[in-house]
């Protein structure tokens, strides 16, 4: 049986007549017999008997109607649910981002990417830079956020779209630059200094600036993100040099805006982030058009803060400034 010959058949099960059940296929008379012939022959069984004009089925036609039915709502179901796939009103997500933009930007982001499609199900994860680099070398996410790769290892296994912004300086509300138009470098020389780990890109960067200038780098607070340095920051502790997708949280959910005062740094120091998917896992077209779209709003997000938003996209040779 193909799938031409059950549609005709169920037709005519539920028309009033051949004539009927022709006009409910668009299809001429004789071609609604020869499907019906057709299929009695595969079967070898006579499915009805003709009453004038009508098809009287036999029982057995009653019974192959209802497993018809059966197969005929399955078939609309599927085709209902690939286009709900197509147009990313379905499916499912595995993504996993970085502690400081899992806390609110970017779930916030996915969310109402998605909203109203509850037919979506999402899995999304808070992990390490590293922890994410390697669930794309597993191929284990449909993509991931997270700080730019220091090197290109492993690039067969993973693609990383590149994005970078300018830093800015968090000062405590009563400290000596709170009132400055900006900072510089060497504004901050001998300063109690909270930054990221000691095997960080951006803590060996800062690190190589003012060493190269003669400053003094004087780190008193570490932590894996900024988020909590800024407590420290709010408390009089220290200052920070810190990431701009870290002062669009700070700007969007009104964090610690009370007790530190955010600046634009003189120097351009960049932070680079990553958004990581396999190379060797299928994407969906719904997790392609997020991915996508997280891509951009990061840009923009940098670009209203005036951090001067640079992309490289995986497939391109330049480095990123």
């Amino acid at each position: 049986m193909n799938l031409t010959q059950i549609t005709v058949f169920q037709a005519v099960m539920t028309s009033s007549s051949l004539s009927d059940a022709a006009k409910k296929l668009g299809r001429t008379q004789p071609a609604v017999s020869a499907a019906i012939r057709n299929l009695e022959d595969q079967l070898g069984l006579k499915l009805f008997h003709r009453e004038g004009r009508k098809l009287v089925p036999v029982p057995e036609a009653r019974y192959l109607s209802i497993e018809v039915q059966a197969i005929l709502s399955q078939l609309s179901q599927v085709r209902q649910t690939m286009r709900l796939l197509v147009d990313g009103s379905a499916g499912s997500l595995t993504i996993a981002a970085m502690p400081g933009p899992v806390a609110a930007l970017f779930p916030r982001f996915i969310a109402r990417q998605i909203s109203g499609n509850a037919e979506i199900k999402v899995s999304i994860m808070a992990r390490s830079s590293a922890q994410i680099a390697e669930l794309a070398r597993a191929q284990n996410i449909d993509f991931g956020f997270a700080d730019a790769p220091d090197g290109d290892d492993t690039a067969s296994l993973y693609s990383a779209d590149l994005i970078s912004g300018r830093c800015f300086v968090s000062v405590p509300r009563d400290h000596r630059l709170a009132q400055a138009e900006r900072v510089f470098l060497e504004d901050l020389s001998g300063e109690p200094i909270g930054t990221l780990q000691a095997n960080h890109a951006h803590r060996r960067d800062l690190e190589k600036r003012f060493s190269r200038s003669g400053l003094g780098f004087r780190p008193n607070v570490e932590s894996q993100t900024f988020l909590p340095i800024l407590q420290f920051v709010a408390a009089g502790q220290c200052c920070a040099i810190i990431d701009p997708l870290t002062v669009v949280h700070v700007d969007k959910t009104e964090t610690l805006s009370e007790e530190i005062v955010i600046l634009p740094l003189a120097e351009a120091v960049r932070y680079h982030y990553a958004l990581y998917a396999p190379k060797h896992r299928p994407i969906s077209l719904l997790a392609e058009r997020l991915r996508l779209a997280w891509l951009q709003e990061v840009s923009d997000l940098l670009a209203e803060r005036n951090a001067e938003p640079r992309i490289r996209y995986a497939e391109q040779a330049s480095d990123i400034d």
